[in-house]
């Protein structure tokens, strides 16, 4: 399991977003994504491949 913290999000569209490109990464199984903590935990997929999802679609993400 990994936890990251996310910062740029400021509304559903952003948490939805970013849960999209995160569920769109090889390996990827489940993931859950707390808007107003900033923090998402993924299960399976690789932390680099995470951290460019999230790029990818304008936010930040950092290992928690």
């Amino acid at each position: 399991m990994t936890h990251l913290n996310i910062e740029g999000m400021t509304c559903g569209h952003c948490k939805k977003a970013v849960e999209d490109a995160l569920g769109r990464v090889p390996g990827v199984t489940k993931v859950d994504v707390d808007l107003d903590a900033g923090k998402a935990t993924v299960e399976g997929g690789d932390l680099n491949a995470l951290i460019t999802a999230v790029s990818e679609e304008g936010y930040t993400a950092t290992p928690a």
